[in-house]
């Protein structure tokens, strides 16, 4: 999410802000403490316990239903749905091992040893004050580890009160509700502080956010922008295609970094996908009206407009001055070509797609990355295709960390019961978006591991298998080799 009040500026923290901090940061090292001590079956107790605890349906629509009342955003239909991330992240979790031995290689004579990574700060974002804690504190707490969350400000009263449900339900299992806290008043400066303190900092948001995070001088998880984009080539099913482009686009009114931002489509069966998005409730802008949408989405420097992010279509047109059907679910801004300026081709965080319409599927894949390059690097793509070779050739092509195949890419991108993308609130975006790894967030990335090794059979092949064809070619000792040596005689 790019959208944002202002960027992190230097700010001093107040002496109280830093004794509280320190107060927080103290609580979670003894709470650490005890942790180390449980072993897997507790962990996995506890996990069960904060799991259901968050998402039975009825505590789990109510927190929905406060964050779009706090937050001013979303879509309370559309955030009940993301209780089955919960849910997976629970699935994904309960499946590894985190305590003890956790893998073993006899042919390599190693041993692994989980071990707790120790403090985490977690940074939460207005957009996901609900779901995001749970899918942090679940393989936190599978790993032993302790989790101090940092609300944004705009949703604090949420991120609070999911935490509480989590540390009531850590409590009532018999474990220290420590390993869980949450920051009451959240502030920059505090914010700053925390992560500078801890032992591993967890950003899920904004790009100032994710850089405060990288140049805390702890190590950190960051995410990077947004921007999915879908290939759709002359094989595609249309219908499907079309569906599932609503399906993504509109849950929670478009503010998932992965809710599809943009439509590369065939010539051949451009006009026949458009009239199907139309079917699915969507709403082709004029010309005119998009110069109105863009005007009102995006600030003179070309920063996203923080009251247009996750708003009901309906309150889009107001805003936009559009005079769009009642029933219209998603708005289509017609590109022609890839330009920067125009807006369209960037994150949008809402109910609003951009379509492309290209011939031959090179210039298809020129278009992804002409795309990728103005927003959504490393993020995420991905293609609505029975041609396999168009599918390999995105994949080699495409500068992301993960692409969709025939699916919406909302609900896979960050796992789905029907895909085998690992579940999580975090996806990383490689060194194309400036981030640590471009995988999934999950298990793996909360805990160190201590490899045990065996001495075994010696693995060292010859030196002509080794070498290749390049073995025993003559090499002349390079001029400055010899230089050296001569200044090292004198």
């Amino acid at each position: 999410m790019k959208a944002r009040s202002g960027p992190l500026a230097s700010q001093a923290i107040t002496d109280d802000e830093r004794a509280y901090a320190a107060s927080l940061i103290e609580r979670a090292r003894v709470a650490l403490a005890v942790a180390e001590q449980y072993t897997q079956e507790e962990v996995d107790r506890y996990c069960q316990a904060v799991g259901w605890a968050v998402t039975n349906e009825a505590t789990f629509a109510r927190l929905a239903q406060m964050s779009v009342e706090e937050g001013g955003i979303g879509d309370p239909d559309g955030r009940v749905s993301k209780r089955f991330r919960i849910m997976g992240v629970l699935r994904d979790v309960l499946r590894e091992k985190s305590v003890g031995v956790i893998e073993e290689i006899p042919a390599k004579g190693i041993i692994k040893y989980g071990k707790p990574a120790g403090v985490v700060v977690s940074l939460i974002p207005a957009t996901n004050p609900e779901s995001t804690p749970p899918c942090v504190a679940l393989p936190a707490i599978k790993c032993r580890d302790a989790v101090i969350f940092s609300p944004h400000p705009r949703t604090k009263q949420t991120t609070t009160a999911v935490v509480e449900v989590m540390r009531r339900a850590l409590e009532r299992a018999g474990a220290c509700p420590d390993i869980l806290q949450c920051v009451q008043t959240p502030t920059i400066p505090l914010a700053k502080y925390l992560m500078s303190a801890c032992d591993l900092v967890q950003a899920t948001g904004g790009s100032d956010m994710v850089r405060a995070a990288y140049s805390s001088g702890k190590p950190a998880y960051g995410v990077g922008a947004g921007n999915s984009t879908m290939v759709i080539d002359e094989t595609a099913d249309v219908e499907i295609a079309a569906r599932n482009t609503r399906i993504s686009k509109t849950s929670d009114f478009g503010s998932g970094c992965s809710a599809d931002g943009n439509l590369i489509i065939e010539a051949s069966v451009y006009d026949r996908l458009l009239a199907q998005l139309v079917k699915e409730g969507g709403y082709v802008v004029s010309p005119e009206e998009a110069e109105q949408l863009r005007g009102v989405l995006w600030d003179d420097s070309g920063r996203r407009t923080s009251n247009t992010i996750a708003v009901s279509p309906q309150k889009l047109a107001s805003l936009a001055g559009i005079d769009a059907p009642a029933d219209r679910l998603f708005f289509i801004a017609e590109q022609d070509g890839v330009v920067p300026e125009a807006r369209f081709p960037g994150e949008k965080l809402c109910v609003v797609l951009a379509t492309f319409k290209y011939e031959g599927f090179e210039n298809a894949l020129k278009l992804v990355r002409a795309v990728l390059e103005i927003g959504g690097k490393g993020h995420s793509c991905g293609i609505y295709s029975h041609n396999e070779d168009h599918v390999r050739s995105l994949a080699l092509a495409a500068p992301v960390g993960r692409i969709m195949v025939r699916q919406p890419q909302y609900v896979g991108n960050a796992g789905s019961f029907t895909n085998g993308m690992p579940f999580t609130a975090s996806i990383g975006c490689g060194t194309w978006g400036g981030n640590t790894t471009s995988e999934n967030i999950t298990v793996k990335h909360y805990m160190n591991v201590t490899w045990v090794s065996y001495e075994i059979p010696e693995d060292r092949p010859l030196e002509s298998d080794l070498f290749g064809e390049f073995y025993g070619a003559e090499i002349s000792i390079p001029p400055e080799l010899e230089d050296l040596g001569a200044a090292r005689d004198t």
